[in-house]
């Protein structure tokens, strides 16, 4: 059995639909209030083992683990939180959890963390994934960390959120400097074979692992190529980073959403490479390239009534 937490986030979706597809028992750690609204098709519903509870619940915690022999931690605040709720829910959610893991005596702990995390960084979320790393690793829990850097697909929060953003301002595209930050966007199908494959890879075991796609781009180029695809064109307008972290600090305050957050800026303040090689060395997955993977959905795609549901939907969508 494999228990998933933040089944309910765009890699919880994709990984648990992948895992069920293979056979695999899946259990998934939702909220009471999310019981009957899990966004999986039906056939994947009826084969997972629905538990209801919550990070910060110790018993519904150590009582998920049961039979488990792996978990997945997913569980993250980072495209709707603040400072404040990544401590609260990585660092302290992932405290929790190992708390339990320890009591339930579990195999392995596989988690999701970020190219760049440092427990000293500057950047709060490299910060707190950094920390989030640390404990796992002294945990005395076996564990396998997968470091990401940009991960896209149909219903990501990050490609997606820019072509919104592009059909939002018909004239101008905001970008942090110059927009020289080096990026290798992964395929989320192409993290989600990783993890399933890495199962049984007893190598990966006490191991920090990095991966990337097929190929590295600045975000500019970034930017570029999803205005074309997307056949939306705008001027690209530099600012200084600073500016625009408090711009998304301001917006925060109004009833609306914004499409670009802090945690935003965070990823874009460094470069998110690593080897090519080793999605395909450690896990046997060969990437897919960006451009040709965007061209299968994205000009499909009717990104402005997103923008308009988007801007209007409820901010905080915590499903932890």
């Amino acid at each position: 059995m494999i228990l998933v937490t933040g089944a309910l986030g765009f890699v919880g979706r994709h990984l648990v639909e992948k895992l069920i597809s293979e056979g695999e028992s899946v259990r998934v750690l939702v909220p009471e209030r999310w019981h009957n609204r899990l966004p999986y098709p039906d056939e994947v519903t009826e084969k997972l083992d629905v538990f209801e509870g919550s990070l910060f619940d110790p018993t519904a915690l150590f009582r998920s683990m049961n039979g488990v022999h792996t978990v997945i931690h997913l569980a993250s605040a980072q495209w709707w939180g603040r400072t404040a709720d990544l401590e609260y829910v990585d660092l302290q959610g992932t405290q929790n959890l190992i708390k339990a893991a320890r009591s339930a005596r579990l195999g392995r702990l596989m988690i999701l963390s970020h190219i760049g995390a440092e427990p000293a960084s500057a950047y709060p979320l490299m910060r707190v994934k950094g920390q989030v790393e640390q404990a796992i690793r002294n945990s005395g829990l076996a564990y396998t960390i997968f470091r990401c850097g940009i991960l896209f697909g149909k219903d990501d929060r990050f490609v997606n959120n820019i072509a919104m953003a592009l059909r939002g301002n018909w004239f101008f595209f905001l970008q942090p400097g110059d927009g020289e930050a080096l990026l290798a966007p992964l395929y989320i199908d192409d993290l989600t074979q990783a993890i399933y494959n890495g199962l049984e890879l007893m190598d990966l075991v006490d191991q920090t692992v990095e991966l990337v796609g097929a190929e590295a781009m600045t975000y500019n180029e970034m930017l570029r190529t999803v205005m074309r695809v997307s056949r939306c064109q705008r001027s690209l307008v530099s600012l200084p980073p600073y500016m625009l972290r408090a711009l998304s600090s301001f917006l925060r305050l109004l009833p609306i959403r914004a499409p670009l957050t802090p945690q935003w800026y965070d990823i874009l303040a460094g470069n998110r490479t690593a080897d090519f090689g080793n999605l395909y060395n450690y896990t046997q997955v060969r990437p897919r390239r960006f451009e040709d993977t965007l061209l299968t959905y994205m000009p499909q795609r009717r990104y402005w009534f997103r923008w308009v549901r988007f801007l209007l939907s409820r901010r905080r969508r915590n499903t932890l």
